[in-house]
This record gives C-alpha cells, sequence and structure tokens, in this order.
C-alpha cells in the first residue's frame, strides 16, 4: 500500500501590513509529526516556495510547544521549511490531502490566492481531505463547491474567532474576520472559548479554530485518511 502524501501549506508572508509576523510554529510542527509518525508523506509548500517566516511569537513562551522545539532543532524539517515547495509546482494528482497551517501571514497571501483557490477546490471535489487551523482557513472564504456555492457553505467549520482576533489586537489589520465571513458565506460556524480546542469535520473538510486546536485538526485528518486507505 503506498503511503499518503500530505501536502502542508505555509505563507511566504513575513508582514500584516506593518505587523511582523509569519507561520505560527505550533500549526506546522504539531501537524508535521502526527502525520509522520502515521507513516505519511508530507510536503511543505507555500505561495513563493523557499524560506517561510516563523512568527517570533509562537516561539516564545508557552507558545513555544514540544513540538515546535522538536522541529527547529530537527535538520530534516527546518531543511524543508527553509526549500518550501511553491505549491502551483505540486502535482496535485498525488495529494491525498492539503492541509492550510496558520498564523497571521496567511491573511496576506492567502487571500486572492487564485492558485491556493484552485488547489482547494479541485482536492474538495475529488473528495480528498481539506484541513484547515487557524487563521489556514481564511484560504477557504473564496473557495466554492463544483456547482459555485461557497466551499463552507451549509458545512460545519470553525476558524480563528472574532474575539480571539480581538484579543490579539489585530481586527483592524486583517483583510476580514473569519468567523463573520464564514457566517456570511452560510456556514455553520462552531467556537469553544477563547485559546480552547475546537476542531470541526464536515465530510472531507476538517478544520481547527486556533493554535490549541492544532493537535484534534491533525488527528483527525490522520483518521480520514486512515479510514480511507
Amino acid at each position: 500500500m503506498a503511503s499518503k502524501k500530505v501536502c502542508i501549506v505555509l505563507t511566504s508572508a513575513a508582514f500584516l501590513g506593518d505587523h511582523a509576523t509569519g507561520l505560527w510554529l505550533e500549526e506546522l510542527s504539531t501537524p508535521f509529526y502526527q502525520f509522520k509518525e502515521a507513516g505519511f508523506e508530507v510536503v511543505l509548500a507555500s505561495p513563493k516556495g523557499g524560506p517561510c517566516p516563523i512568527d517570533a511569537g509562537s516561539m516564545s513562551g508557552d507558545f513555544f510547544t514540544e513540538s515546535g522545539r522538536k522541529f527547529v532543532q530537527d535538520p530534516e524539517a527546518m531543511g524543508a521549511l527553509s526549500h518550501s515547495v511553491a505549491l502551483e509546482s505540486v502535482d496535485l494528482a498525488s495529494v491525498d490531502a492539503l492541509y492550510l497551517a496558520g498564523g497571521h501571514g496567511t491573511c496576506v497571501d492567502f487571500v486572492g490566492n487564485s492558485v491556493l483557490k484552485g488547489a482547494v477546490e479541485s482536492l474538495f471535489s475529488a473528495g480528498k481531505v481539506v484541513a484547515a487551523d487557524c487563521h489556514g482557513p481564511i484560504g477557504l472564504a473564496e473557495c466554492v463547491k463544483p456547482d459555485g456555492t461557497p466551499l463552507v457553505a451549509g458545512l460545519a467549520c470553525t476558524g480563528f474567532s472574532d474575539s480571539e482576533e480581538a484579543a490579539v489586537g489585530l481586527t483592524g489589520a486583517v483583510p476580514f474576520l473569519i468567523e463573520a465571513r464564514f457566517k456570511e458565506l452560510g456556514a455553520e460556524y462552531q467556537a469553544a472559548d477563547d485559546w480552547n480546542s475546537k476542531c470541526c469535520v464536515a465530510g472531507n473538510l476538517v478544520t481547527g479554530q486556533n493554535p490549541q486546536s492544532s493537535e484534534a485538526c491533525a488527528s483527525a485528518v490522520v483518521e480520514l485518511l486512515t479510514a480511507s486507505s
């Protein structure tokens, strides 16, 4: 049996306006190791390809998790992060799941991104797993189902909540609020209390609310891919 292949999509953006950001390390490191432990092949991709910036905040205090520490001390992992594949060059036919990791950088280059939109829509319509955590779901907002309706319409999903965005003081910096936009699109948006884990599974769509949801979100992907093997 061929191993499953997961493409984790990361932001290439180091700034949101004048706010220094990037990817949120836990939202990469946690799924990265869960997928590896499940025996999956993992490819790191980004809009631009090449090195992806890490939000310094995700390497401070309690935000610097055990998996994050392991990742930055792992030559293979850091090598992959330094040489991410440009998403447009990924052979989507060989990918079993697309996983959009978060970090405020996604608010820059996961929005208005036709390549990402096409990748998400292609995998989703093929019945393959599409997953996104925290700010990763911002990349789902512009996607549609094969019938042209919003991809998230009528589906249970989550993403960084409006109250969490307010708590980090970036409500005015993001292009739109994920919770508000998902509700406008007809999604059945769900959320836990701020900074608590929440993962929604709606068929082949998996979404996580925040960094604390990374383990549950990745576990759901592993479960779906294992069941389909």
